[in-house]
């Protein structure tokens, strides 16, 4: 049988119980510790973090109802199933009040501790998972499928598929629209993880402080306005993936911090004094130059090599042509008020010859722009915007001043808003603002 993700506590007076319950639960769970009080663990549950504490409820120095009282009050998360002798309807129902998930009288079997260690290791994943879909940064609106017709993307899915299966870092790589999430998603779902958690932070839209306390959570009174303790993500991706988008923009304190997760699976909490132990697959993205990055000091070397530990580059959609149609097509069928709608031949030409600086994610807007517009069925070249129509692909050395003059466009035609120019472009503001800079734009 394959052991559960769980760490144990056993907390009993008797020791011969507590060697008894650590043979037959090593064999159940992946860890099991034991104490002979229950100040002893309280000590431990304060130092370490455990899934589920085992916890007898008559012990000297400090009994079984106090320590569940001062877990409550320390908002100690461990789901609690009682062991007792000499259990009461009253103290059933008190132990249960105080966060207790079940009791069990001794003597008992262990035939009869088993599904209950189960019934709480799945209450305790099921809790995991409400607060993943509470605080997972990913919208599913973005989910779409992966087009592969060009022999560049189908190159891109196999070297994914065979990088799924291994527990390595992977960096991928790719401007900004061409889909390094979605490739992400791949891998995850590809892997041996795939019915864990998948959870996602873009480091590239959040402000520093910000993007530390989601990614390692705090505790109570970390800072003005923690008012509880909140697990990052990095805890409710345990056993699953973490996927970093945009890992250039990750401040350098918080790289040195998420090397020593890579390294040892540790961390703490902001405020804490308890290491927090998490087993996730990290997949990072960018659309920035990590080597550059590293010359200039922003970015360290010993991370980079961490987490580009198996890579992934995901070409831009003018180098991947034969995917243009496809991808028009998916976005077409998935637009339901539209389906009568279809593209003419000449209108498909113009937007397979087109650059696309925007990658995929333009690429999409056009589309949804054109469908929305068109009054006819025949979405034709009139229909499309004015910068795309008869406006073939250029040359590598042209692609640069076709992408400043795009950019430059829909900022013109936004008054110079940058954050409505960038929503018309499909990408981040961020990714904006670094083109701006590097075409010399106040």
């Amino acid at each position: 049988m394959e052991k559960l993700p769980v760490r144990m506590l056993i907390a009993d007076d008797e020791k011969n119980i507590r060697e008894l319950l650590r043979n037959e639960l090593s064999t159940m769970v992946s860890s099991v510790q034991e104490v002979e009080s229950g100040v002893r663990a309280l000590e431990e549950l304060e130092k370490s973090e455990y899934d589920i504490l085992l916890l007898d409820l008559t012990m000297p120095e400090m009994d079984g109802i106090t320590v569940l009282k001062k877990l409550k009050a320390l908002d100690i998360p461990a789901e609690i199933i009682i062991l007792t002798a000499n259990a009461t309807v009253q103290t059933a129902v008190e132990a249960m009040k105080l966060g207790a998930c079940d009791y069990l009288m001794k003597p008992f079997r262990i035939a009869e501790l088993l599904p209950v260690v189960e019934k709480a290791y799945e209450k305790k994943k099921l809790r995991s998972e409400n607060l993943l879909l509470k605080t997972q940064v990913k919208k599913q609106s973005e989910i779409r499928s992966l087009i592969a017709e060009s022999p560049m993307m189908r190159e891109v899915i196999g070297r994914s598929k065979k990088i799924a299966h291994s527990d390595f870092p992977v960096l991928i790589t790719g401007e900004s629209g061409t889909g390094k999430e979605l490739i992400a998603r791949f891998i995850h779902n590809e892997s041996p993880r795939a019915d864990r958690s998948y959870v996602v932070i873009n480091c590239g839209a959040l402000p520093d402080n910000m993007i530390e306390s989601e990614l390692f959570g705090y505790e109570k009174g970390a800072f003005t306005g923690a008012q509880a303790r909140k697990p990052g993500l990095l805890e409710i991706a345990n056993e699953g993936t973490l996927f970093l988008d945009e890992i250039g923009d990750m401040p350098l304190p918080l790289q040195v911090k998420l090397l020593r997760v890579i390294e040892t699976g540790t961390f703490y909490r902001l405020g804490g004094t308890r290491e927090q132990q998490v087993n996730v697959r990290i997949i990072s993205a960018t659309n920035k130059n990590l080597k550059a990055g590293i010359e200039k000091g922003v970015f360290r070397e010993d991370l980079y090599y961490r987490v580009s530990a198996l890579a992934v580059h995901v070409p831009p959609l003018r180098e991947r042509r034969e995917d243009i149609v496809p991808l028009v097509e998916h976005c077409r069928r998935g637009n339901p008020a539209f389906k009568q709608k279809q593209f003419s031949s000449d209108a498909l030409k113009i937007l397979s010859d087109h650059a696309w600086p925007g990658n995929v994610r333009q690429l999409q807007n056009m589309v949804h722009h054109a469908l929305l517009l068109s009054t006819n069925d025949l979405v034709e070249p009139p229909d499309l915007s004015c910068d795309l129509e008869g406006r073939p692909a250029r040359t590598a050395t042209r692609l640069d001043e076709l992408e400043r003059e795009h950019v430059l466009r829909m900022l013109r035609q936004a008054g110079g808003d940058r954050n409505k120019a960038a929503a018309a472009l499909g990408i981040h503001t961020r990714t904006l603002a670094r083109r701006l800079e590097e075409y010399g734009v106040e």
